[in-house]
């Protein structure tokens, strides 16, 4: 299996977490975009998003479908 890396610019860890998220301007109710991130960056991601006003959630990569 490949393994995933996080999607910050410049990071080259291995992704622990997937952002689920869409922008509801452009995307349908069932479309979503994932990022992931590794420990350091969730956060990060995480409050870009929010500012942004994006539906969104965190989980575990293990439990992207």
């Amino acid at each position: 299996m490949t393994e995933l890396r996080c999607s910050a610019k410049a990071c080259s860890r291995e992704a622990s977490w997937g952002i689920r998220w869409r922008n509801p301007k452009i995307h349908d109710e069932d479309r979503r975009k994932v990022w992931l991130a590794c420990d350091e960056h969730r956060v990060t991601l995480n409050e870009f998003l929010s500012l942004r006003s994006f539906p969104m959630d965190v989980v575990p990569v293990a439990d992207l479908d």
